[in-house]
């Protein structure tokens, strides 16, 4: 997984347009998806979205997912659960100081933001505190709701 986390650290850029397409469609959809139910679209979505998002990200399926703002790099998987940043206990190679063998998060994070355009590199915007009950929710659809909202 560490392999693939760093690939799409890379390939951010390309990634982010993808993700970025994804979540058009779904606001394209959302009238439609709000008329069938958003709780009956949730389970189908995230048959989807939780494998896709795993295999490049190995995200966590928080809910409220920020790979847009850390270089498509999830967070979640800061051993510490740290999401704002790293801890200070990085080590000198880049490496995690809680798991050795792994890049920490938040450098790789910060590798995949320098392959985004200025104006999307949002790594240093503090995002809110997590909200543990959206945890296995598609973030995709809270995306697209949050989007819907400020038209």
């Amino acid at each position: 997984m560490y392999a693939m986390r760093r690939w799409s650290a890379r390939h951010s850029n390309t990634l982010k347009a993808i993700y970025h397409q994804i979540e058009n469609a779904l606001v394209k959809l959302y009238p439609r998806l709000e008329k069938i139910g958003l709780e009956k679209i949730e389970k189908p979505l995230m048959f989807i979205e939780k494998p896709a998002k795993s295999f490049f990200f190995d995200s966590q399926s928080c809910g409220q997912c920020t790979l847009g703002s850390t270089g498509m790099s999830c967070p979640m998987n800061c051993p510490k659960t740290i999401r704002n940043g790293p801890c200070g206990g990085v080590r000198a190679n880049g490496k995690c100081e809680v798991k050795p063998e792994m890049d920490c998060v938040w450098v790789v994070a910060w590798e995949g933001t320098q392959n985004l355009k200025p104006e999307e590199r949002a790594i240093q915007i503090v995002q809110p505190m997590l909200d543990w009950r959206l945890k296995g929710k598609s973030a995709w659809l809270r995306s697209a709701e949050q989007r819907i909202r400020n038209l």
